[in-house]
């Protein structure tokens, strides 16, 4: 996959993995749903990136709709947050081992608030 996508369109399916990004409506993120691992980051990657730009003072990532994220999926959303500017990101309705995986590398971590699922 060549990583190029556009928020609002569903990643090519590899494998039958397919992650899809959309705007959130009335408030500043996204709605992720499918599935964050290595074929689909390249997408993840670039959706946190316009999360990041987009930013002000919070933003949000509304995740129900995904069943896994890897360990790789969570660094990345770490990376972004510690990055912004300002503000703090908050997660909502993660599967469990992004909260897991959050307390295990990034206990101190205060840019994301993870919100229970």
């Amino acid at each position: 996959m060549d990583g190029a996508h556009r928020i609002g369109e569903p990643a090519p399916k590899n494998g039958g993995t397919v992650l899809e990004v959309s705007p959130l409506s009335g408030r500043a993120g996204i709605r992720v749903s499918g599935e964050i691992s290595a074929v689909t980051r390249p997408t993840w990657e670039d959706a946190l990136a316009e999360l990041a730009r987009r930013h002000t003072n919070v933003s949000y990532v509304e995740l129900s709709r995904v069943g896994f994220v890897d360990v790789a999926g969570v660094s990345a959303l770490a990376v972004t947050a510690m990055n912004l500017p300002r503000g703090h990101v908050v997660v909502e309705h993660p599967p469990p081992q992004l909260p897991r995986v959050m307390e295990l590398f990034w206990p101190t971590l205060r840019r994301i608030e993870v919100a229970p699922r």
